[in-house]
């Protein structure tokens, strides 16, 4: 909630190189979600404040895309280098205002720096074509020019991690940015301010401001002089972003939601299977697009599978990750993801469906905890198996073949990621090519890799990430046509 008093933590945006606040002095509180206590505030910009973000990127973005890759690069290498110093701060802000368990906090941070050096190491990797021409003394080149600015708005699950994600293929391509953190997790991204300041990344290139998505996201997303706009956030928020971004044709990267199902096979180590799908599962506290959001499990070994995951998630500890670093979850991040969750499974028990491990609110401190949760007995067309819960719950479904496996994994407005444990290679292969998403892990826990490609089908997204196809993302295609002898010049 916006307010004007200063707290005991107070974080500033950072515009065109310099630290400020929001002239009209409002403010946003932000909460620590395992405790429920306000932790600092930050500036609630303007829109005026955003427009002078983006000014100041696009005046940048004229010198920024002359200075050569290798020396964007290096810059990537150096804030890559000065997080790592830092790791230890970075991973106790983002446990505070985010809720996780140390060690995927000090994962984050790590993996964060690692993406900076991959991009910054794609400074001479990415390329254009010379394509053959069909006149005399012409050569036909496909270069790859930045798009100009771009605009990143952040997701409060992955606060960091996403900053990397967006800033590096964006500046190493010649790009200026202005990233948008989430209002929920917004001091780790303004901390990062003082990174890219201090390894001397030049003014205006890289601007973080802290506001509202109806105000600032809105200015972003509608705004001429935005050439692209990466979105890491809801189906909702990404069809907003479409829709703003239409006015002026910018491009959109969207990473939106998921319902990734995971599949396991009677021929499947089970042990394996189950203990995959619990981490998953419960990772990040159950809040990332990519987990196993349903399980469909053979008939021969459902009552196998149902007992050994309901047993190992009601073994799953839960509490104050800043208290306890052996702890397998925290909390979600707020109020309103805490009903969300609590009602769907409500919903989904009035409709028939059995609780075999979890299903309660916890009531630890004031913050915002739910049991690891497992439900049967659900049906294919219900609430809690076709829309996205965002929390550790897991409803279980059975089927006898494959072919009703699949159907009922496709059977998704969702295409993000998808999950299959199996020791045939026929069943994995058909896997491969028949389940509906931009992922499919086979006999894996469910995570991308930096250098692979995570993009959605259907409505988990448009564009992507990682990768070189990530970095195509913020890259304009150039065709020059040069012909090389004035006989030919008439064609």
């Amino acid at each position: 909630m916006a307010q004007n008093v200063v707290s005991s933590k107070h974080y500033q945006m950072y515009i065109n190189g310099e630290f400020r606040d929001s002239e009209s002095g409002n403010l946003i509180t932000v909460i620590n979600p395992a405790t429920g206590e306000v932790i600092s505030t930050v500036p609630e910009a303007s829109r005026e404040e955003a427009r002078e973000a983006v000014d100041a990127a696009y005046e940048a973005e004229k010198t920024w895309k002359q200075v050569p890759a290798a020396t964007r690069g290096q810059y990537l290498h150096d804030v890559a280098n000065e997080i790592r110093k830092n790791k230890d701060h970075f991973a106790e802000m983002l446990q505070e205002e985010q809720g996780k368990i140390k060690s995927l906090a000090m994962t984050e941070i790590l993996f964060s720096a690692d993406y900076f050096d991959y991009m910054g190491s794609a400074s001479r990797t990415y390329e254009g074509e010379i394509l053959q021409s069909d006149n005399k003394y012409e050569n036909i080149m496909i270069a790859k020019q930045p798009i100009g600015v771009a605009a990143g708005i952040l997701p409060w699950n992955f606060p960091f991690f996403l900053i990397a994600r967006k800033m590096g293929p964006a500046l190493v391509t010649g790009n200026t940015i202005v990233l948008k953190p989430s209002s929920d997790t917004p001091n780790l991204a303004l901390e990062f301010a003082k990174t890219v300041e201090k390894v001397g990344i030049p003014k205006g290139v890289v601007n973080i401001i802290s506001g509202r998505g109806s105000i600032v996201g809105d200015e972003l997303t509608k705004n001429d002089k935005i050439g692209i706009i990466s979105l890491t956030g809801s189906t909702n928020s990404g069809k907003r972003v479409m829709a703003g971004a239409a006015e002026h044709m910018a491009k959109v990267s969207l990473e939106l939601g998921g319902k990734a199902p995971g599949i396991i096979c009677k021929d499947a180590d089970i042990d394996f299977a189950v203990q995959s799908i619990i981490d998953s599962r419960i990772d990040n506290n159950g809040q990332i697009c990519n987990n196993c959001e349903r399980l469909y499990v053979q008939e021969d070994v459902a009552d196998e599978v149902i007992e050994k995951l309901s047993k190992k998630m009601a073994e799953v500890t839960v509490g104050d990750p800043m208290e306890n670093e052996d702890i397998g979850m925290g909390p979600l991040i707020n109020q309103a993801a805490l009903d969300k969750v609590s009602g769907m499974v409500d919903r989904a028990v009035e409709a028939g469906g059995k609780i075999t491990a979890g299903g309660h609110v916890l009531n630890i401190k004031n913050g915002f905890y739910y049991e690891p949760t497992v439900i049967t007995n659900v049906k294919q067309d219900s609430e809690i198996v076709q829309n996205e819960i965002f929390g550790p719950v897991l409803p279980i479904l059975t089927f006898k073949t494959l072919d009703e496996a699949i159907e009922m994994a496709n059977d998704t407005k969702y295409g993000l990621t998808s999950s299959i444990f199996t020791q045939n290679i026929d069943t994995a292969a058909r896997a491969a090519n028949e389940l509906e998403a931009g992922e499919t892990y086979i006999n894996r826990f469910n995570f991308e890799a930096m250098n692979g490609s995570h993009a959605g089908w259907k409505e988990s997204g448009v564009g992507g990430d990682d990768g070189k196809h990530g970095i195509e993302e913020f890259l304009n295609t150039h065709t020059v046509y040069l012909q090389g002898h004035p006989e030919n010049a008439k064609g």
